[in-house]
């Protein structure tokens, strides 16, 4: 598809010469009835004025400048300068991550994407052979904004055939990357393009759609970051953006089992296992959005995040209008959707964010293990060590005892199923889990190191004087 240039107001198809004007009035009657934001900001679309789309995801009328709404063949697509990082948007933060970048080409964002094998690693000891794009798991997320034309490059060094769905964005059908129904499958060696005017904002995301329970279960998806071209609601001072996935990695293997249906034992933010890892490091008092993506196979993921209660900001669909919007502490994130939450870091610590589903903060924990809760080994060990050397008994007490496993051997590609360094002790958690780190002071941009909390602000142990005065008998 070649890049298409705005008319002026006397050209255009045939079917966009006489526009509905009854209908666009009506529409635009029960719009301002509602208090809704008509648009977030004016397009130029075949050389007359179009709104962008509303703010309000399931507005009374069809999206302007969708074919439903102009009753062309296809939607618009002409469109707007490229927005530039800085001037237009603040960049968003990929912890753990890596951004696809792109090139000014006659006023198109050039993309080229490479399918290929990656050896990635989920965590310190553990790595495996998965399929990523251009040498990264999860591939790089993709960031433009609203009224931006895009192509895509994409190149196969896969040894089967795949595709590129771009997921929740609103594009040609021809555009849409769902092998055999709008395209041919991209063969090993060849290099597909795919071209469309970016007609929305918010948080979208891509992935092979050619054998998506392989491709998808070995790293083959990524986020699609779209900023508005006019900026919606308080502006931000941090962006961040995680993808949310779930494999099944057996110790001693070497490349995730796609096959797996219910039993997934790493569990990642951004392809990464705690301890893993990174931090989200802000200043407090600067206001916080986090985007969050879900391509997981099987799992939605209730993601909780400590010390603060923050809004919904926005879904898959856009925008939540204000009015609309809820608080929580806790956000479930649906398989193939994206949730966005904002709040301002006004509280300084180390506050965790990770998924509620308790076995989703392990790692390569199996649900076929006996329950050793409550059983009194006593002078097994010893018995057992002439035959096995070094075996010890665990999970008598639970699984905190597997934390201190990281000085014990270890199954080949491997790691405990809970455990990070703390400040005080191992931090008894793993997999779909990470930290929110909030300062006064920031010297740069990097991990600030642990939270000390102020004296009088930190439990501790009781000691004898206060268990008296206030009546506790232990």
């Amino acid at each position: 598809m070649s890049t298409m240039k705005p008319t002026d107001e006397t050209q255009g198809p045939a079917e966009d010469t006489q526009p509905d004007t009854s209908s666009a009035l009506t529409r635009r009657s029960l719009l301002a009835r509602t208090g809704a934001t008509l648009a977030t900001g004016a397009l130029l679309m075949h050389g007359r004025a179009a709104q962008a789309q509303s703010s309000v995801p399931g507005a009374h009328g069809p999206r302007e400048g969708s074919a439903a709404d102009t009753g062309g063949k296809v939607a618009r697509q002409s469109h707007l300068p490229p927005g530039k990082a800085g001037r237009d948007y603040r960049p968003v933060v990929v912890p753990n991550g890596a951004k696809l970048p792109w090139k000014d080409v006659g006023g198109v964002k050039v993309f080229h994407m490479v399918a290929e094998e990656v050896e990635h690693e989920f965590a310190p000891g553990l790595k495996a052979l998965c399929w990523g794009y251009n040498g990264h798991v999860h591939g790089p997320t993709i960031e433009v904004v609203e009224g931006d034309r895009v192509r895509f490059y994409v190149t196969n060094r896969l040894p089967a055939s795949t595709t590129v769905h771009w997921h929740g964005i609103l594009l040609p059908n021809g555009m849409d990357g769902v092998g055999g129904l709008n395209q041919k499958a991209i063969a090993p060696g060849e290099t597909y393009r795919y071209e469309f005017t970016v007609r929305q904002s918010g948080t979208g995301m891509y992935h092979s759609h050619h054998d998506e329970m392989t491709q998808m279960a070995l790293g083959m998806v990524g986020l699609f970051i779209i900023h508005p071209r006019k900026p919606v609601g308080p502006r931000v001072d941090r962006d961040f953006a995680i993808m949310l996935h779930e494999w099944r990695i057996d110790p001693g293997t070497r490349r995730p089992d796609p096959n797996e249906m219910t039993d997934f034992n790493v569990l990642t933010m951004n392809a990464k296992a705690f301890p893993g890892t990174e931090p989200m490091v802000v200043r407090k008092g600067e206001r916080v959005r986090i985007r969050l993506g879900n391509l997981s196979a099987m799992d939605h993921h209730p993601i909780h995040l400590h010390g603060y209660q923050f809004r919904i900001t926005e879904t898959d669909g856009g925008r939540i209008p204000e009015s609309a919007q809820w608080p929580e502490t806790t956000v479930l994130v649906p398989t193939g959707s994206t949730r966005t939450i904002e709040f301002v870091a006004d509280e300084p610590g180390d506050w965790a964010m990770h998924c509620h589903m308790t076995h989703h903060v392990m790692n390569q924990m199996g649900h076929d293990l006996p329950n050793m809760v409550g059983v009194k080994p006593q002078g097994l060990d010893a018995k057992v060590r002439p035959l096995l050397p070094g075996y010890m008994t665990m999970g008598q007490t639970g699984m905190g005892d597997m934390a201190g496993m990281h000085h014990m051997p270890m199954p080949a590609n491997s790691i405990p199923m809970v455990g990070g360094k703390g400040p005080y002790d191992d931090i008894t958690m793993g997999g779909m889990f990470t930290l929110l780190k909030v300062r006064d002071h920031l010297d740069g941009e990097g991990d600030p190191g642990w939270y000390t909390p102020p004296p009088g602000t930190q439990a501790r142990l009781a000691n004898a004087d206060e268990l008296r005065r206030d009546g506790i008998d232990v």
